[in-house]
């Protein structure tokens, strides 16, 4: 089974698409810096240029009620249902120039090109650009994709940035209907499933040298603040048998938390921890920490965490302090359906590269599709596996190989879905 396009036409097609990341890199709010946040002015640009995109690509675009861009390549039979394809707009602070972007430019790319190549779906095919993935902007991850997925909490319009500016009234100022954001839901409709193409962003692709690869699951992640509490003291006058470091109980934990992680292979990370009083001379009294805990499977997660737990608190007691847990975030582990990883296994294979399977540790759009429809996803090697920094990087023979992989993953989902 050979590749329906040309490489070399795809190199062509993939020097626009990294053309187009770069032009939307220059839509920031910091200059110098790529910070592209929900509902603001950078993000009204954004969704300006790729409407354009979208129209010279063929598709019919529109600005949904929370602010995400959508475009609909029609299929010939109205009654097949719809593919949504898709990734995000914003970005972290001090961003890199791929993450989310090439997953709505790649395949805008991929459809015109499938259409000047006279290839059709019997089914519609919709671009998105969420609007917010990240959550920058007002905390909550994932909103435009759950908007589209049709899990919007109503609660969420309260929800404030730093500048004391409410979700609704951004929605409003932004040129949305707050009270008709129930339209941007897909949920009702008949779905033939979530395609999204994302950078890996982790290094494992690169280690096997393989330029994409098939997404297994996104790993569920449980994130918690742990406050523990020693006794502050003279740091020349308590001897240490009698000490209530909280610093250097902190420091054990971390240490069993990576021990533990190893154990059941899963992944753990403190990503932050504060010191008090934080002066040279005195003992450590207090100690915050976090916690982030993921797996592609909930119950290796929460073994693992419960271990971690159980632990800690013989381990800190034993050094005379104590410990508060409070869990910030919990999501559980989505999978992607087994049909969709063998039509995107099937696609790389046809442009001449072995399937390798991946987990995401990452959180991504198609989360938000869970118990929505089947999700599929491929990933594209990043260089050294860095993203969310400026320093994200892809060659441009591996967006090539990228959009060959997702013109022939489309052709190979109407294969399937037709002959069912």
């Amino acid at each position: 089974m050979a590749a329906t396009l040309d490489l070399t036409q795809c190199r062509q097609a993939a020097a626009e698409i990294l053309q187009r990341c770069e032009q939307l890199a220059t839509l920031t709010a910091v200059r110098g810096k790529i910070d592209r946040r929900y509902l603001t002015a950078e993000h009204k640009a954004c969704n300006a240029e790729v409407k354009q995109w979208m129209q010279q690509g063929g598709l019919r675009p529109w600005q949904d009620e929370a602010g995400n861009i959508c475009g609909s390549l029609p299929g010939r039979d109205a009654s097949a249902g719809t593919l949504l394809v898709g990734s995000h707009l914003d970005s972290v602070p001090d961003a890199g120039k791929y993450d989310g972007i090439l997953g709505v430019l790649l395949p805008i790319t991929a459809l015109r090109l499938l259409s000047e190549h006279g290839e059709q779906f019997p089914f519609a095919i919709d671009v998105i650009g969420f609007a917010d993935e990240e959550g920058s902007r007002f905390g909550t991850t994932l909103l435009g994709s759950r908007a589209a997925a049709g899990s919007w909490r109503q609660d969420w319009f309260a929800l404030q940035d730093t500048a004391g500016i409410s979700l609704k009234d951004a929605l409003v100022e932004f040129g949305c209907d707050a009270t008709a954001i129930s339209r941007a839901s897909r949920a009702a409709d008949k779905l033939v499933g979530y395609l999204e193409i994302h950078i890996e962003q982790g290094p494992v692709l690169e280690a096997a040298d393989l330029p994409v690869g098939v997404v297994t699951s996104i790993a569920g992640a449980r994130r918690y603040v742990i406050d523990i509490v020693g006794q502050a003291g003279h740091a020349g006058t308590v001897p240490m048998p009698l000490r209530k470091d909280a610093l250097v109980a902190a420091a054990k934990l971390v240490l069993l938390i990576e021990q533990v992680a190893c154990k059941h292979d899963v992944v753990a990370t403190v990503g932050k921890l504060e010191c008090a009083p934080g002066a040279p001379n005195v003992i450590p009294g207090n100690v915050r920490m976090t916690l982030d805990i993921r797996s592609g499977l909930d119950p290796q997660r929460d073994a693992a965490l419960q271990e971690i737990r159980d632990a800690a608190e013989l381990l800190i007691a034993a050094n005379g302090c104590t410990a508060a847990w409070k869990e910030t975030h919990n999501a559980g582990a989505v999978g992607c359906a087994l049909w969709m990883q063998d039509v995107c296994a099937d696609a790389i294979k046809a442009v001449g590269y072995e399937p390798l399977a991946l987990l995401s540790g990452a959180g991504h759009d198609a989360m938000a599709f869970k118990g929505v429809c089947d999700i599929g996803m491929l990933f594209v090697r990043c260089l050294g596996g860095i993203s969310h920094h400026p320093d994200e990087s892809i060659t441009l023979e591996d967006t090539a190989i990228a959009l060959q992989t997702f013109c022939e993953t489309l052709l190979q989902l109407r294969k399937r879905i037709t002959s069912v």
